[in-house]
């Protein structure tokens, strides 16, 4: 009797056991199931544009390889209530202004220029859907808010192209978010050359652009000195450029001495930034330190990228609306997206000046800047990013 009492315990352990076991697969792959929407969340970038050629610039957009929520609720509103970004990316105008201390709603007569290769054919349309979702004021060509030319100043426009397209969207939405009531004039280069990006430069200087926003790099080379008296360097007017976001290394226009170099940061939803790891940044190869850089801040003995920052990291990314072979809303980052805040907040500063770069690094110390990541300098955050507008 005990025998078989012992042998009828046994047995239905071994069943016990290897209906466990044949549930233990099962209960992993539903605790899988139950992880994959957190999995999801991370979003997936890619480059907008090619990598450059030799002689020639890429844009240097980031953006999610799918379409993005649209934001909840209509007209959000840009008034922020924090100090802080107050939520978590893609970012808001209201988030960028609240991150930086900005004024909202200003009234400008400044003309912030962008200037792109090849054209956006629905640029305009775009960027009033932005403005429109966020409760900006529209900014059209019929009411001369807003202007679109090409290189010459014509409207012989150049071959649409989709990933310069998501470019000149983020550059459009970046400066609607943050000088709400700036004119933006448009200026599309006929290639990414830049003998023809450097056309469309002066072009926005002769057309009475403040400030000039150029989201696109290419490398260092020895005819830079020549490139950058050329196309960068007009009399009043602000011209920012783009670090790059490849890692610690120095890009033409942004080592031009008389442009603002603009590297980038994380923003994260607390408004605490580090510098981004994929920002642009060093010491120039080719072009000597201007008389208002302090080698014993940035340890180098020539021109020093970058000169100040803002959110660029694609993880920490904008809100923007591109419909031009892309579906609506994206989330797109880049030290594409830090060049045209950084040209916007000048504006909103009042602009006016051709050695726009000197004023951060004279004023630096009055608290104007954000220390980013706590640091005096870094090469890819510059001296830190704004906190309103008195080192612009």
């Amino acid at each position: 009797m005990k025998k078989s009492i012992l042998t009828s315990c046994l047995v239905f352990a071994m069943v016990l056991l290897s209906s466990l076991a044949l549930s233990l697969p099962a209960f992993a792959a539903n605790a899988g199931s139950q992880q994959a929407p957190a999995a999801r969340s991370a979003r997936a970038f890619k480059n907008a544009c090619a990598q450059a050629r030799k002689g020639r610039a890429s844009c240097l957009a980031l953006v999610s390889t799918t379409t993005v929520l649209k934001p909840n609720g209509k007209a959000l509103g840009a008034h922020p209530n924090a100090s802080s970004p107050g939520g978590s990316a893609p970012y808001s105008p209201a988030n960028l202004a609240a991150a930086y201390n900005l004024p909202t709603n200003a009234g400008t007569s400044q003309t912030v220029a962008i200037v792109d290769a090849q054209d956006d054919p629905n640029a305009e349309a775009d960027m009033n859907t932005y403005r429109s979702q966020f409760g900006l004021p529209a900014c059209t060509s019929s009411s001369g808010c807003f202007s679109k030319v090409d290189q010459n100043g014509g409207t012989n426009y150049p071959a649409a192209d989709g990933g310069w397209a998501e470019e000149i969207s983020l550059d459009l939405d970046m400066v609607s978010a943050i000088c709400n009531n700036c004119h933006i004039l448009l200026v599309e280069a006929n290639s990414a050359s830049f003998s023809d990006l450097g056309q469309a430069e002066n072009t926005a200087a002769s057309l009475g652009a403040n400030e000039i926003s150029n989201s696109y790099g290419g490398g260092e080379s020895s005819g830079d000195s020549s490139t950058c008296n050329s196309y960068y360097n007009h009399s009043g007017v602000v011209i920012t450029a783009s670090s790059g976001d490849g890692g610690l290394g120095v890009e033409s226009p942004a080592d031009c001495g008389n442009v603002v170099g603009v590297g980038g940061t994380t923003l994260n939803s607390d408004g605490s930034e580090t510098a981004w790891s994929s920002a642009g940044g060093g010491c120039s190869s080719y072009i000597g330190e201007p008389s208002w850089e302090n080698s014993g801040v940035t340890n180098c003995g020539n021109r020093a990228v970058s000169d100040v920052s803002a959110d660029a990291d694609p993880n920490t990314g904008v809100y923007v609306y591109d419909t031009y072979q892309q579906g609506g809303w994206l989330q797109v980052g880049g030290t594409s997206a830090s060049s045209p805040i950084i040209a916007s907040v000048y504006a909103l500063a009042g602009g006016g000046s051709n050695d726009a770069a000197s004023i951060p690094w004279g004023r630096y110390t009055s608290g104007c800047l954000n220390q980013v990541g706590g640091q005096t300098y870094q090469y890819q955050a510059g001296l830190g990013s704004p906190n309103g507008t008195g080192c612009f």
